[in-house]
């Protein structure tokens, strides 16, 4: 390897590290809002995303540009962890409680009210395919585009607006039918 060389990589890690720290402050939300959405835990969902980003530095090296953004890579990584979590957690053999926070001059009925609208479209949501529930999830819970999400999904946008199209169409079947 000739010098010139080494430098460039040198220059190209320092480039994606610069780039990572800026995708840190745009991503960090929107991988912990997916994490939330998959795994239904807050806490568990911000260490995965702070995960995604040590995950990343780690393999910094290994990342080599292919037209597809960074953020989609974090994405990536964040589903798989979140599909490692979700494994190990299938495995714990305990139930988890749920713990009910209820902040002082917060009306309890209305906390109440909305845990159970959350339930209804949690429960209308599981009658949609995998791909839709992601397509939603990637949209709505983590504000990516539409074209954003193709990438991420290696699909093409149209295919995506169309998913997207179909599953909001069905949610509004199921929960209109519940009422």
């Amino acid at each position: 390897m000739s010098e010139k060389s080494g430098r460039d990589v040198v220059s190209d890690r320092e480039y994606n590290e610069t780039v990572l720290s800026g995708l840190y402050e745009e991503y960090y939300d929107k991988l912990a809002r997916y994490a939330y959405l998959r795994i239904g835990n807050r806490s568990d969902a911000e260490d995965l995303a702070g995960e995604v980003f040590l995950r990343a530095l780690k393999s910094l090296k290994s990342y080599k540009d292919q037209g597809i953004p960074m953020g989609a890579w974090l994405f990536k990584i964040a589903h798989n962890l979140v599909v490692d979590y979700l494994r190990k957690k299938q495995k714990q053999k305990t139930v988890p409680i749920e713990d009910v926070q209820i902040e002082s001059g917060v009306n309890p009925t209305i906390t109440v009210e909305k845990k159970l609208e959350i339930e209804r479209v949690k429960k209308a949501m599981e009658q949609l395919t995998q791909q839709q529930r992601e397509v939603l999830g990637l949209r709505f819970f983590t504000g990516l585009t539409s074209g954003e999400t193709a990438k991420l999904l290696n699909r093409n946008d149209g295919s995506i607006r169309e998913m997207q199209r179909a599953a909001i169409e069905k949610l509004r079947r199921l929960l209109s039918t519940d009422e």
